[in-house]
């Protein structure tokens, strides 16, 4: 890994200062994966009393760019292309658990899986996939190569 959950979670503070605020926490970086947290707030909810689905989108996004600085190395400007998300039920009032894992690496882009579940019980009620531009860097290709590495030798992705 390029960087520990801590260091992932300081650089997306300091590139973008809402996150602070979010409620988001990335809690642990993996070979496999990244979990970040997601603290429960009434403001985030919908009539209805259902989390909104924008609040789960913005914690699978966050997911997956933990992913990419963790695993890469902190470049700033890897970019969502896409996000496509299913909601599956209704999450109760608590934190949530948003954890990705890589589908795919690659030089220029990755797909992320990404799959969000309830701290009260462990039930997944979304399932996220979104693809991530990843700017070309000679600092990125040589991480993607070592990451491809441990991939292949059963010790990474």
């Amino acid at each position: 890994m390029k960087m520990t959950a801590a260091e992932v979670d300081q650089f997306i503070c300091a590139g973008l200062p809402a996150y602070a605020e979010s409620g988001c926490l990335v809690e642990t970086v993996t070979a496999e994966s990244t979990t970040v947290r997601l603290a429960y707030r009434d403001d985030q909810l919908r009539p209805g009393g259902s989390l909104s689905g924008p609040t789960m989108m913005a914690l699978a996004d966050t997911a997956m760019y933990a992913i990419i600085l963790a695993t890469l190395g902190p470049i700033g400007l890897a970019v969502t292309q896409n996000l496509n998300i299913n909601f599956l039920q209704k999450p109760q009032p608590a934190d949530l658990l948003a954890e990705a894992r890589f589908l795919r690496l690659g030089r220029r882009s990755a797909v992320i899986d990404v799959h969000i579940r309830s701290s009260l019980d462990n039930s997944l009620v979304a399932q996220a996939t979104g693809t991530y531009a990843i700017p070309f860097s000679r600092t990125a290709e040589a991480s993607i190569t070592d990451a491809s590495s441990a991939a292949a030798t059963g010790e990474g992705i």
